[in-house]
């Protein structure tokens, strides 16, 4: 081997040694946003397209999987919710990452009233193949 073809092959190696970037927060945060979506929108199908088979959440002291929320978002008198995302911070590395963030919720009722509610919450997820998932959530309502 000639020597001028050492640096190009050392240069091919390089990429290799680097270590892998973590995904955008971004990334995760627009997986819960697409989840409170499904939620509004009562499309429960996707909703469990966008979490993993264990998935769980944590609400007025209830653990519920996405059968058990489906079950109740179908008994409530709640006809349309929006929720919208504040202080969101959000860590990930490689094939995990969290969030913690302020969840506004805006819901109405069968017979037109409307109650709004704060709600503190963190999720975590879990990256699936290539493709991030929601893995748990904890809700509380803010006092």
């Amino acid at each position: 081997m000639k020597p001028a073809f050492i640096p190009l092959a050392f240069a091919g190696a390089l990429p290799a040694c680097q270590p892998n970037r973590p995904d955008s927060p971004e990334t995760l945060k627009a997986v819960i946003v697409s989840y409170f979506d499904c939620v509004s929108r009562k499309d429960f199908t996707r909703m469990k397209t966008l979490t993993t088979p264990d998935f769980v959440i944590y609400e007025n002291g209830k653990i519920v999987n996405n059968d058990g929320l489906i079950e109740i978002i179908k008994e409530s008198p709640v006809t349309k919710a929006t929720f919208s995302l504040d202080d969101v911070r959000i860590s990930v590395d490689d094939n995990s990452g969290s969030m913690i963030y302020l969840n506004h919720g805006k819901f109405v009722n069968n017979d037109a009233s409307t109650i709004t509610r704060d709600f503190l919450e963190s999720a975590m997820f879990k990256k699936v193949g290539n493709e991030w998932k929601l893995y748990f959530v904890h809700s509380t309502v803010k006092k």
